[in-house]
């Protein structure tokens, strides 16, 4: 019995924008390689190698794409490139004879992954520039709001909200700059024959122009530069390169999301995703509020991080002039490295937008351990008052532990109470100026200023 329903990726409805599945469609590939066969007849015309009808021909076709042809004839010879110039030739009665004239099929499939590489780029810094000016708005808005800070998940002294949220938006900036200048870099195999000689391309040639000069007019007419130096593919650490800068950006929004669960505890309670007036948290809990967009985040990212080791392997084993053991998983990986990214962005952009941040849950936190935060600025004033450091580092340290005690229990924090009727610290400072010290709301630092300094920095870096 036929399976009514054969397996789907979820990269084909579920992650991913349409404008990216689109991208990464085959039949977007097939019409690029359309593409790069017209521009390789439009200049073997001008050096008279072609007829202009027979090009004419070839332009008048070329969006006439019949993918479920070239499958057919695929399926009785085993080559994909070969069923599409067969496709594509017999749509062009007078052109059909000269497609593919002194290419191989690397330099059609290499040339059109990277224009497809390279317009998904497009689309990714895009979405990033919206997610960053989005921060940056964030940033504006809390950059003042104590909140308490948390190092090795434990309270520790206060921060602001928006000092915070610049920690994100500072990676996602370096993600930023990294995959722009990729993408300004990136570049096709360019038109070099079988093992990237150019030996067909001198042959047909002749004496007319250089291989390279050929090779330079082509690219030109597809708008991408060719690496000067290629065997039968572009080198394939650039597609590790990219897939690394993809993993690196989602390593920043892993961190974000898994900084949002945290956070989303009831026991902190300060942060939460957005969630929907009719969402369902849980099928047997209908109590739950369950941070599903975040924990989506660290599922995909978490897959993504794992693809430039297979990009790795490809580059690393990309023996001699060539072998194919990289092409089959490169179909995979390319589409669904951009895709996971895509999808990443896309949830990470509502987070952001959207995240939700109860101030009484900030002001209980900052109320319960804002006092143990003082007691480094009490420090510093004893010893300034003429006290011994490491005798008051005990001192303080011993009332503290005595307090987590209470704290523990659900009390109120009595560690004003306790240093205050400290003989030995009052001995350098009067019970009114401990107090002052055991305020932290305001010891924040600069973390205002830099915040906003990294917000206006976005703004100038991020195209409007």
């Amino acid at each position: 019995m036929q399976n009514p329903d054969p397996y789907v990726s979820p990269f084909t409805w579920r992650y991913g924008s349409p404008e990216m599945r689109e991208l990464w469609s085959e039949v977007k590939a097939r019409s690029l390689y359309r593409r790069i066969w017209v521009a390789l007849a439009r200049v073997q015309s001008r050096y008279g190698l072609v007829a202009p009808e027979q090009v004419a021909d070839l332009e008048a076709h070329m969006d006439e794409v019949n993918f479920a042809r070239s499958l057919e004839i695929e399926n009785e010879i085993h080559h994909d490139v070969m069923a599409e110039i067969r496709t594509f030739a017999e749509q062009c009665p007078v052109g059909g004879g000269i497609i593919h004239l002194g290419a191989t099929s690397m330099d059609v499939r290499d040339n059109a992954t990277a224009l497809q590489v390279r317009e998904a780029l497009d689309l990714i810094l895009n979405k990033l520039d919206a997610l960053l000016l989005i921060f940056a708005g964030q940033i504006e808005l809390w950059a003042e709001t104590p909140c308490i800070g948390f190092t090795h998940i434990q309270p520790a002294e206060p921060t602001t909200l928006g000092y915070r949220l610049a920690f994100y938006a500072q990676d996602l900036l370096q993600d930023h700059l990294d995959l722009a200048r990729l993408r300004a870099e990136w570049r096709g195999k360019g038109f070099k024959g079988a093992v990237g000689t150019s030996a067909s391309y001198r042959l047909l040639l002749g004496n007319t122009t250089t291989p390279a000069q050929f090779e330079a007019e082509v690219m030109a007419e597809l708008d991408l530069p060719a690496w000067p130096v290629a065997n039968q593919t572009y080198p394939r650490r650039q597609d590790w390169a990219i897939l690394t800068a993809l993993s690196g950006m989602g390593s920043t929004l892993y961190r974000f999301a898994f900084d949002l669960r945290i956070l989303q505890t009831p026991a902190i309670g300060e942060w939460g995703e957005p969630f929907g007036s009719k969402q369902v948290g849980s099928s047997a809990m209908p109590f739950k509020r369950n941070p599903i967009h975040s924990e989506k985040v660290n599922s995909l990212a978490r897959y993504l991080a794992q693809l430039p080791r297979v990009a790795w392997d490809d580059a690393a084993h990309s023996l001699l002039e060539r072998t194919l053991d990289d092409s089959a998983n490169r179909r995979i990986i390319l589409p669904n490295a951009f895709l996971t990214a895509d999808e990443l962005l896309s949830v990470s952009l509502r987070l952001v937008r959207d995240l939700r941040l109860n101030e009484a849950a900030i002001t209980r936190n900052l109320t319960l351990y804002g006092p143990f935060a003082g007691i480094e600025p009490l420090l510093m004033r004893l010893v300034k008052a003429g006290a011994d450091r490491q005798e008051m580092h005990e001192i303080l340290r011993e009332i503290a532990m005595r307090t987590w005690i209470n704290v523990e229990a659900g009390q109120l924090n009595p560690l004003s109470d306790l240093l205050t009727a400290e003989e030995r610290l009052l001995a350098y400072l009067p019970a009114s100026e401990i107090r002052a010290a055991l305020n932290a709301r305001d010891y924040v630092g600069d973390a205002p200023v830099r915040a906003l300094n990294l917000a206006q920095r976005i703004r100038e870096s991020v195209k409007k």
